[in-house]
């Protein structure tokens, strides 16, 4: 008989860059403490704008009892100052990271020495092998850059084939977007866990520009519901909530294997949907 590995439960948060954003983001880390997740992934700047931040956070993480895992993004970085990266999460023992690609940084053209999040993690696997455990992405509903969903998903095993242990997905609101991804990548013998991506909902024109820039489609009857409340923010979050718990407790009945939960650094709605979830 065999049994299926604990499903984990994370949480996603960014640098503060301002005193105030510092101060909100230690008391977001000691209200997430009680959740007592698997790990708490701090995201890491275009170009490695945020490098010192990232490893800051991780460590201040760390400091409350959790689990810190940095973000690693090669676009617009060099093998040198990548490795320079990677030199430093190990000397502070850290044994996981989340491997991107990311994005341009603002003004520069310079792609910098490795183009794809594939080669990425094979850098990462040669210049430390088996010292990190490897998280990449992954789109249900289609990276807003592929060309169609079959490069897509070829594009997905490149970075599984390099040597990635498991995939957080970018959030979604279809769950048949997530569970049609995975079928897919099943059937071609893609077998690491895909973690879905779960973004609670605290304001529409928030969720309108992310979704617009990530590609991440909001469900007809979901953008009408919300444009209808207008102004009305604890309406807005109130359905929000109703709406991702629902989301999130149907991918868990179906088999998932963790949430991943973007927090945009605030504490208030993931909690209580974790709590509503009984994790």
């Amino acid at each position: 008989m065999t049994t299926s590995p604990p499903r984990l439960f994370s949480l996603e948060f960014f640098p503060a860059r301002t005193p105030e954003g510092i101060d909100k983001l230690r008391a977001t880390r000691r209200q997430v403490a009680q959740l007592k997740p698997a790990f708490c992934s701090v995201t890491f700047g275009a170009g490695g704008s945020t490098r010192d931040g990232t490893l800051s956070t991780v460590l201040d993480f760390r400091a409350e009892g959790m689990q810190g895992v940095p973000h690693l993004s090669c676009m617009g970085g060099s093998r040198e100052s990548i490795g320079e990266v990677l030199a430093q999460y190990k000397a502070h023992g850290i044994r996981h990271v989340v491997a991107l690609r990311g994005d341009h940084p603002s003004g520069s053209g310079d792609v910098g020495d490795l183009r794809f999040a594939s080669e990425l993690v094979a850098f990462i696997r040669r210049e430390t092998g088996d010292w990190f455990k490897i998280d990449v992405a992954a789109y249900p509903e289609c990276h807003p850059q592929a060309r169609s969903a079959q490069d897509d998903l070829v594009a997905f095993r490149r970075k599984v084939d390099a040597g990635a242990d498991s995939a957080i997905t970018q959030y979604f609101y279809n769950p048949d977007a997530y569970w049609h991804f995975v079928d897919a990548c099943r059937g071609a013998g893609v077998s690491v866990p895909i973690v879905p991506g779960i973004m609670p909902i605290s304001s529409f024109s928030k969720l309108a520009r992310f979704s617009d820039m990530c590609g991440a489609e909001i469900p007809r009857w979901i953008r009408k519901q919300l444009e209808g409340y207008g102004d009305d923010i604890a309406s807005i979050r109130a359905f929000g909530l109703d709406v991702v718990t629902e989301l999130a407790d149907g991918l868990l009945a179906r088999g998932a294997p963790g949430l991943h939960f973007y927090t945009l650094n605030q504490a208030a709605l993931t909690t209580t949907i974790w709590q509503r979830l009984g994790i």
